[in-house]
């Protein structure tokens, strides 16, 4: 079977159980358990490596059973995984048998039995994964939008910033990995070494993810990509809770969108616990309930010194008033390089009307005489006069090939401005009203003449995408007024 028909077997099939009640999301995860396990069984065949399973769950047991013993033993299988540690651990935890229907179980083992996925190159692999992880989330907007990032603008951010072999690459809001494995391929064949090959596989790149279902897929699809071995880089943890205690030479993240860090209401125990708005740590210099500026204040925290990000963070972190907001804009300025900001245009993330940038900034040692680490940011304005869309205009790597030439990223001291790309020096954005970073200068052609509208259909395709996002906002305006009664009903039980 050729690449481009297994692909097309793997989508189709997926179609078909979605027409039985089985999603995308759910098909993902059954997908995920049962290729680890063909895979496992294929290494220790093909590959002469010791399996990592334990001998009464890998495939051999699985695939030759039908009927009623292959849900059962497929279930036992799966709770048995999830009491595993390092990567089995991280895959299965929590998991749950969503085939129940025998038959479609049957059918979904078959299809993966049927290949030898081993011998697939891994670049295939990841893009059947991936594109399954993108159908997901172009069909559940409102939950996918937060670990959704476009490929165009992961794969910009990570070439300007230039990963090199054997330095640390963190994402600690990792989704489901994009980010790490733009960096892995910006970097896997700068050397043949095979030692520093093998490191960067094993050792360099790691994330976190606050949400068990990412995490899974996040393990996964790193696995098919080749990365990992038998631990897994990555962790389900809240990145804000406290300092890892590692640092990392690249950061490179787009975290969840939303003011508040609010998770479970009702604990694992059956007790309640307290919405988290506001996290106390010493190396916070601010504390507050933003959870983007503790995004970025935890950001400040985890670069090595010498290091350098990329943070795609909402406008609300450029301009927001009060302590918090003023102080960590200062404190970006001041004491970190804050030399490049992208201004992103709007209709490209699955969260509509979301208003976002790209923040590039460097970790350095203090100046001498007191003097601010940053002396200029550039800023490139990619929203005004801007139309995307996701399904007829949707953002392109070549879209953002003009920002990755004016970034200059192999000398940025040879910038020079153009209609997008303006420089603005330290002391005349230290002096601004509240540090207000949220600077724009051209001329929103739209407002003023109508003759430069957007095409009516992308039009059309916006006011749905807006109305679908004010539909979402109401809806959870309406679950958080039903909280206090569930609470009250969880009480009283």
């Amino acid at each position: 079977m050729t690449h481009e028909a297994l692909v097309a077997k793997v989508w189709n099939y997926a179609t078909v159980l979605k027409g039985v009640g089985v999603h995308y999301s759910a098909y993902i995860e059954q997908i995920t358990y049962l290729l680890f396990l063909k895979m496992d069984a294929e290494r220790s065949a093909l590959l002469g490596e010791p399996s990592i399973i334990p001998a009464q769950w890998r495939w051999e047991h699985l695939a030759g059973k039908s009927g009623d013993a292959l849900e059962l033993h497929y279930r036992r299988t799966l709770e048995a995984l999830a009491r595993e540690d390092g990567l089995i651990g991280t895959i299965y935890k929590g998991a749950q048998n969503k085939l129940s229907n025998p038959s479609s179980l049957k059918r979904v083992v078959s299809l993966i039995d049927g290949e030898t996925w081993i011998g697939i190159n891994v670049d295939v692999k990841g893009e059947i994964y991936e594109g399954l992880l993108e159908r997901n989330a172009a069909e559940v907007k409102s939950g996918a939008g937060q670990y959704f990032t476009p490929r165009p603008l992961i794969e910009a951010i990570t070439h300007v910033l230039r990963p090199q072999i054997g330095e640390t690459v963190h994402d600690p809001a990792c989704g489901t990995g994009g980010f790490l494995l733009a960096a892995y391929d910006a970097m896997k064949d700068q050397t043949r070494d095979k030692a520093a090959q093998h490191k960067l596989r094993t050792r360099l790149l790691s994330g976190t993810d606050i949400v068990d279902e990412v995490v899974r897929l996040c393990g996964m699809n790193l696995y098919l990509h080749g990365i990992g071995n038998g631990e897994s880089p990555i962790k389900a943890a809240d990145a804000l809770a406290f300092d890892p205690g590692d640092r990392y030479d690249v950061v490179l993240t787009n975290p969840p969108f939303g003011k508040k860090s609010s998770y479970k209401v009702i604990g694992e125990d059956g007790q309640m616990d307290t919405e988290r708005e506001d996290y106390e740590r010493e190396d916070f210099k601010y504390t507050t309930g933003n959870k983007q500026l503790n995004f970025l204040q935890h950001i400040m925290t985890i670069l090595q010194m010498g290091g350098r990000a990329g943070v795609v963070l909402p406008d609300n972190v450029l301009f927001e008033a009060g302590s918090a907001g003023e102080g960590i804009r200062r404190r970006l300025l001041t004491q970190f390089n804050f030399h490049t900001c992208l201004r992103l245009p709007t209709g490209i993330f699955y969260a509509q009307g979301v208003k976002a940038n790209v923040l590039f900034f460097d970790k350095h040692a203090p100046r001498s005489g007191g003097q601010p680490n940053t002396r200029a940011l550039w800023i490139y304005d990619l929203r005004t006069n801007q139309h995307f869309t996701l399904k007829k205009n949707p953002l392109r790597a070549a879209d953002l090939e003009d920002f990755v030439a004016c970034y200059c990223p192999d000398d940025r001291s040879q910038r020079q401005e153009t209609e997008r790309f303006k420089c603005f020096h330290v002391d005349e954005l230290l002096a601004r009203d509240k540090t207000n970073l949220d600077i724009f200068w051209l001329r929103d052609n739209s407002l003023e003449d109508v003759d430069n509208l957007p095409p009516p259909d992308v039009i059309a395709e916006e006011i749905v995408d807006n109305l679908q996002a004010a539909l979402e906002a109401f809806q959870a305006v309406q679950d958080k007024l039903q909280l206090p009664q569930q609470r009250s009903e969880c009480l009283d039980a």
